[in-house]
């Protein structure tokens, strides 16, 4: 094993000074949302409050990303699973029925899942997972079967050749091989969802679209503003993460 020489480890550090930058803030935004208030008060002069605080904007950011990362996570195990199942050659036949599942899926409007979804799991933070899961499928398993689909057969044959079994192929070739156009995937279905999930707010859902649906409510511009500002943070913050961890599995993968 080669050992990592000092110059490369200060890349790497130097490499996440973005996300870095990002989260701070993102986290300076959230602790001092009212030492803004002379700004919001030159957005919304009229208003009687111009600092949303019903709930802190730390809680509310906590509780965005509990609700963007189970239902990221449940895309992307429901998404990976079908693209691996469908491109084993017993699942083949199944491959169009799945594509058009996803494509479904995020054509479907969220704010239909969740009138849909209300009647039978109540209001709440259930229903907009739903719909966050069934708005991320598409780009996680587009992603994942191009990058299962777009393995040289020379690889398989390869990997078979040195006695693996289709097991072993698939969690030593595979999976690695396909991990970067697979992390692509997942991060634009992660991204959308951060600002999709705003609209939990409108089922009892309590995250960072609370002060925006607040705000459109009482017409106050300086709620929207304090919403959409963070969950713009926020989004930057995880795309600006998942920019490095791509840019490090494709490292790998060039160096392997």
């Amino acid at each position: 094993m080669s050992e990592v020489s000092p110059g490369e480890r200060a890349s790497g550090v130097r490499r996440w000074w973005r996300p870095a930058a990002w989260l701070a803030l993102l986290l300076l935004a959230s602790l001092g949302m009212a030492e803004m208030e002379g700004v919001y008060r030159w957005i919304e002069p009229d208003a009687r409050e111009v600092i949303y605080r019903r709930t802190d904007f730390l809680t509310l950011l906590g509780r965005h990303l509990l609700v963007v990362g189970v239902a990221s996570l449940l895309a992307i195990l429901a998404g990976v699973g079908a693209a691996v199942l469908v491109t084993r050659p017993a699942g083949r036949d199944f491959l169009p029925l799945v594509a058009q599942f996803a494509s479904m899926g995020q054509t479907f409007p969220p704010v239909a899942v969740l009138a849909l979804a209300v009647p039978v799991l109540g209001f709440g933070t259930l229903p907009i997972i739903v719909a966050l899961v069934l708005y991320g499928l598409l780009p996680i398993v587009r992603n994942s079967l191009a990058g299962l689909q777009g393995i040289d057969p020379s690889v398989h044959e390869a990997a078979r050749g040195m006695g693996m079994s289709r097991g072993q192929v698939l969690r030593q070739v595979e999976l690695p091989l396909a991990a970067p156009v697979m992390l692509a995937g997942v991060r634009t279905s992660v991204t959308v969802n951060i600002a999709t999930a705003a609209l939990g707010a409108t089922v009892g859902a309590s995250n960072l679209g609370d002060p925006i649906i607040s705000g459109i409510v009482n017409g106050n511009t300086a709620y929207i503003v304090q919403g959409a500002l963070l969950i713009g943070l926020l989004a930057l913050t995880v795309d600006s993460g998942f920019e490095q961890l791509l840019c490090r599995l494709r490292e790998s993968s060039e160096g392997s």
